[in-house]
């Protein structure tokens, strides 16, 4: 596949690293020469410096036979006239935009990027899907993360292990038999900074995040297998007004019905804006990391605390505040992968990261074959994959033991029809099912090849 992705930020390097990795054809176009310079030299990609809205920049690239224009800028606007210019005068195939001012997203402008006006074929809102990310934490306390596959019927969901998580040290294909009730795929396991594919024997130990997939009306279970039974937090302050934390708040005012939330913003004028923006909802005007401004809110009687600023120390070093003043659980937007590593010594709960977010969101639509939906498990680690399978899969009409899964795949979940299937070795899959399997980032291709639709299907 060939590709062009317009901006070599930190969006379009991870991209441009992914596609790279499985063999695409990859271009890269950015204003800045030291950016271009840099993915150049570290990534197998073609870099070309210059305007990724100008017509010729675009020609170079090789846009009049690319599969796919990515624009991801850190200008909308240029953005969206890249994906205007792939169409009008190339006929891209597909466009891929990021959109972060909110404005261009009302409801009221639908029309926007219709064909016949500004044609983008998929717009990415970092800040919408960030603030959906947070949400779910919020409503499954204890996780790292919790992405919906499915239609919402069946859950992805990290969680970290510590000393008192009841399932430790017993190996996996114990797991059903000990704890009867508990119908789980634990799909991949992150220990001291390395990546797992887990085994049938082997066990999760102290310290270890673990992603699991499960039943979504199985999900409380789980969790209190892992040692998490804590109710869903009915007071919230969040840190910081921007984007992030004014979508957070209307989605939180709309969707979460008795749940209060408080937001301090450092800026007078931003804090004016989102208290009208808001109506009902209290906007404290001042620093976050002022014990005074926290009291104020009354951090201690607190149970979730969210820090969205656009400043990252801000961010941790505000959660470490919230969680000393009393703070039940703290969430940090972080956008740095070099704090990663920090974060549970810390103490802080759980992190977000709206690069990641952002990745996730752009893999869904490049990925071949019957995908639905792709979630990334840690930038060098692999994917969560939800697929349709089709009757010429290789997977479909023999048992899961016999299907010869390539190495680094693991078979998470199955909906047939209305019916959540948690696979087991004599599962056989049939032609329609919804698959989620998990995938090392070197098996991707091998995944996409298995739910792809072969010539002899027509």
């Amino acid at each position: 596949m060939k590709v062009v992705i317009c901006g070599a930020g930190q969006v379009g390097t991870s991209i441009a690293r992914h596609l790279a990795g499985e063999n695409n054809d990859v271009t890269v176009v950015d204003q800045d020469p030291r950016l271009t310079q840099k993915i150049s030299d570290t990534l197998d990609v073609r870099a070309i410096t210059g305007f990724a809205s100008h017509p010729g920049i675009l020609e170079q690239a090789g846009v009049g036979d690319a599969d796919m224009l990515i624009a991801v800028t850190y200008s909308d606007e240029v953005n969206m006239v890249a994906c205007q210019v792939g169409h009008s005068l190339f006929d891209v195939p597909t466009k891929i935009a990021r959109v972060r001012n909110q404005s261009y997203l009302q409801p009221i402008w639908g029309d926007l990027f219709s064909r016949d006006h500004m044609p983008i074929d998929v717009i990415i809102s970092p800040e919408q899907e960030v603030a959906r990310a947070i949400g779910r934490r919020l409503q499954v306390p204890g996780a790292l993360d919790v992405v919906p596959m499915a239609d919402g019927r069946i859950r992805v969901v990290g969680v970290r292990c510590d000393e008192a998580t009841p399932i430790l040290n017993t190996p996996l294909r114990q797991l059903s038999s000990l704890f009867h009730d508990l119908d789980i795929v634990i799909v991949g396991i992150l220990r001291n900074e390395r990546a797992i594919v887990p085994k049938p024997d082997d066990q999760m130990l102290p310290g270890d995040e673990v992603y699991f997939v499960c039943d979504s009306t199985h999900l409380g279970r789980a969790m209190a297998a892992f040692g998490h039974e804590e109710p869903e937090a009915r007071s919230i302050i969040i840190a910081g007004g921007g984007n992030i934390g004014l979508t957070l708040a209307e989605e939180i005012k709309r969707d979460h019905p008795g749940v209060t939330a408080k937001i301090i913003e450092f800026s007078r004028e931003r804090a004016r804006h989102v208290a009208q923006t808001l109506g009902n909802v209290m906007v404290l005007n001042g620093d976050v990391l002022d014990p005074e401004i926290l009291e104020e809110a009354n951090i201690s009687q607190t149970e979730t605390f969210v820090a969205v600023s656009n400043d990252d120390e801000v961010n941790i070093l505000s959660s470490l505040l919230a969680k000393r003043s009393g703070c039940d659980r703290t969430v940090a937007l972080i956008n740095a992968s070099t704090y990663a590593p920090l974060i549970t010594q810390l103490g802080i709960d759980a992190v977000v990261n709206p690069r990641a977010i952002t990745v996730s969101s752009i893999l869904q639509h490049v990925r071949r074959g019957r995908i639905r939906a792709v979630y990334s498990v840690r930038e060098d680690f692999g994917e969560v994959i939800e697929a349709e399978a089709l009757e010429t899969s290789t997977l479909v009409g023999k048992p899961l033991k016999d299907a010869r899964l390539p190495s680094g795949v693991i078979v998470g979940a199955i909906l047939r029809r209305d019916t959540v299937i948690m696979p087991r070795g004599d599962t056989v899959i049939e032609a329609k099912d919804r698959v989620v399997v998990f995938a090392t980032y070197e098996a991707v291709k091998k995944v996409e090849r298995m739910f792809a639709v072969r010539l002899d299907f027509f």
